[in-house]
């Protein structure tokens, strides 16, 4: 049985739809509308992906792989419009969709009195397919079509609040970065067509095991390893887009979005599509140990660094936000360890959890009047129950807790690089491990400062009409005074809450062992026998149930443990000690509270240096060379021959006689020279 062209035509163009109708007839429809046609076309999307999968797991069908239309042909080579879909391209579209449309719900009570309402829903719906297109395509110009119309949207969305000058900076930061990655994966993206001589999937991956033993001289008397250098260019890419160490400054900073855009960019979509990309690429990584190597630090050095930036953090959005890069670096780290099952399956685990998460705090923010301070928080666990219990489930599943979604992605990663022996592995078996407890130590204290303890915001007893958004340049409000008491978000809210905290909770103990340890993913992931690790790690698993009453008494769990001591402590029985603890570590608060000042460097060295290099072009090349030698030098230049000829032309009959005369005597003498031979024979002497 064979997938239907029509089904997966609709799925990719039903959002784009919605987008276009949004878009270009929002107007017309009004608010109702607008979010109507995108909700509905977002809806039949999800729909249709589940049929998919439902299709694939149970129903026979077989991968499909077929081109739709092509876009040209130069000889051989051809770029068209296709679709791969197997088992991992339709659980990608599942967790796609099934957040987007959370995503969309939840935006109607979030953004409800925003006046770019249908402008807001247009994007989201062409993010959506945009990403659709990115994990359905077939071939590499398609995927970088995708590639890059995601970076387009997030870069319309993360400024959405174009008024806001933070907005501005932060989504031009996250274009620029993002260059920088797009620049490396389109010069993989050219080695692939270099070496394999194609841009289609199944015939570059069949091509693949030919680039062992090529070369490639970059610098002279330098040979590089072909496979080598296709891949880690194609990882620049991930390191753009996934956001890992040194490209990871943007993805903190487009926080400036609105939170629905927080949730749909870090949770499923945008940040996710390198580790898609790198697990669909598998069959290339496959042949280089050396780009593996790199994915493997770079992935580790993430998953720690950066999260420790989160324990430091007040905004509660930007928790978060240091949390995505963490657990992107988990994600990394098992792409780097040949583990891209354990990769893609935290992937879609995290997903859920990190999308309750986002919203979680988006409905608090609604709550606090768009305060995002926790510092301004606390206590509001009796005004917010809804999302108080789903924020709790989507932290726990976060720090790996047994049983929880999170743990068995989590748990099975560490594990994974435990066993691998790669150039690399110790360094990272410290991090990801360290990592746990660093996990718990941002999420435990975000809950508690949300949530518990006694209430630092108050309530002005004249309750004033003023409503202070997001958006707003104008007016900021008192830190922790609120117009009106804190009470739980609509229904429109709560409801993707709950729908997202039921998979956050459950869908690991289900499909743990199909996905991570069976051959579920089947030919869309191609690991070579010696670097299965999780082959190896199968041979001990014994079912769901044992995997999570053994994880009781697993370090990575004790460290969570030890996370929520601390933190149960310091919150909620000696709320003085946190000052204490930053005075004794003020030197680590501020290395972390700068950020490691890499954000710093950036600035000085590449945006100052940018200006300054611009500015030496524009003083020597544009003022000196140009304006002034070429254009104004000229004029000059023509201004005093001018003045010269001007002297000569006086209009006095005298001085033209006595050129004239002068004149005639210089004719008179020059033709005697000639004719007497005198120049003649002055001209042989010499």
């Amino acid at each position: 049985m064979e997938l239907s062209t029509s089904v997966l035509l609709t799925i990719a163009l039903a959002p784009l739809l919605g987008c276009l109708l949004a878009g270009f007839l929002g107007r017309f429809l009004g608010r109702a509308g607008s979010h109507s046609v995108t909700i509905l076309g977002v809806a039949i999307s999800c729909a249709l992906s589940f049929y998919v999968l439902y299709q694939l797991m149970l129903g026979g069908a077989t991968t499909y792989n077929q081109n739709i239309y092509t876009w040209f042909q130069i000889g051989p080579l051809n770029a068209s419009v296709g679709f791969l879909v197997d088992r991992l391209t339709a659980m990608m579209l599942v967790v796609v969709s099934f957040v987007s449309l959370l995503v969309h719900l939840y935006t109607v009570g979030y953004m409800h009195d925003d006046p770019g309402y249908e402008r807001f829903f247009s994007y989201i719906s062409l993010f959506t397919f945009s990403m659709f297109m990115l994990v359905m395509s077939n071939n590499f110009v398609q995927l970088f079509f995708g590639w890059e119309a995601v970076g387009l949207v997030s870069y319309l969305l993360i400024g959405f609040w174009y008024k806001k000058p933070s907005a501005i900076f932060a989504n031009l930061k996250a274009f620029l970065v993002n260059r920088v990655g797009d620049f490396g994966f389109l010069l993989g993206i050219a080695a692939v067509l270099y070496f394999l001589h194609t841009l289609d999937y199944a015939t570059a991956f069949d091509a693949a095991p030919g680039l062992v033993g090529k070369t490639l001289q970059i610098t002279a008397g330098t040979h590089w390893d072909a496979a080598t250098v296709i891949c880690i260019c194609l990882f620049i890419g991930a390191m753009g887009k996934s956001a890992q160490v040194p490209l990871h400054v943007w993805l903190p900073d487009s926080m400036e979005g609105p939170t629905p855009i927080s949730a749909l960019i870090h949770a499923a979509t945008m940040v996710t599509a390198g580790i898609f990309m790198v697990a669909r690429m598998s069959p290339l990584f496959e042949l280089s140990q050396s780009a593996l190597s790199f994915v493997l630090v770079i992935g580790a050095t993430t998953a720690l660094f950066t999260g420790m930036i989160g324990i430091v953090q007040n905004d509660i959005k930007r928790v978060i936000a240091y949390s995505t890069l963490s657990q992107l670096g988990y994600m990394t780290v098992a792409l780097g360890v040949s583990a891209y099952s354990g990769a893609v399956y935290h992937l879609m685990t995290h997903a859920f959890f990190k999308a309750l998460l986002f919203l979680g705090a988006g409905s608090v923010i609604i709550a606090m009047h768009h305060e995002q301070d926790m510092r301004y928080m606390g206590g509001l666990r009796k005004y917010m129950p809804i999302t108080w219990i789903t924020m709790w489930i989507g932290s726990l599943a976060l720090c790996g807790v047994p049983f929880f979604s999170g743990f068995y992605s989590k748990d099975a990663i560490i594990e994974a690089v435990g066993l691998s022996h790669r150039w690399g592995a110790h360094y990272a078996y410290f991090c990801v491990m360290a990592g746990a407890l660093v996990t718990g130590l941002y999420t435990f204290r975000q809950m508690y400062l949300t949530f518990h303890g006694e209430e630092r915001f108050t309530v002005r007893e004249n309750h004033g009409h003023g409503h202070h958004d997001d958006h707003d340049d104008h007016g900021h409000h008192q830190p922790g005074v609120l117009a009106h008491a804190p009470k739980e978000s609509p229904w429109v809210v709560t409801v993707p809450l709950v729908l997202l905290a039921i998979p956050s909770l459950l869908i690991g103990f289900f499909t743990v062992g199909p996905m991570l340890f069976g051959d579920w993913f089947g030919k869309a992931i191609h690991v070579n026998e010696a670097n299965n690790v999780l082959a190896e790690l199968g041979q001990e698993f014994h079912g769901s149930l044992a995997m999570a009453l053994k994880g009781f008494t697993q370090l990575p769990f004790l460290l969570v443990l030890a996370a929520f001591a601390i933190n149960t402590y310091i919150y909620l029985f000696n709320p003085a000690m946190a000052g204490k603890i930053k005075s004794a570590l003020k030197p680590l608060w501020t290395v972390l509270d700068r950020k490691y000042w890499v954000d710093d460097v950036y600035f000085a060295v590449f945006a100052r240096g940018g200006v300054m290099l611009g500015r030496g072009f524009w003083k020597m090349g544009d003022t000196a060379v140009i304006d002034g030698a070429m254009v104004n030098g000229s004029v000059s230049m023509i201004h005093r021959i001018a003045a010269t000829l001007r002297r000569l032309q006086s209009g006095y009959l005298y001085h033209y006689a006595f050129a004239m005369i002068l004149g005639l005597i210089l004719l008179l003498g020059g033709y005697w020279l000639m004719g007497s031979g005198f120049v003649g024979s002055t001209l042989v002497g010499q």
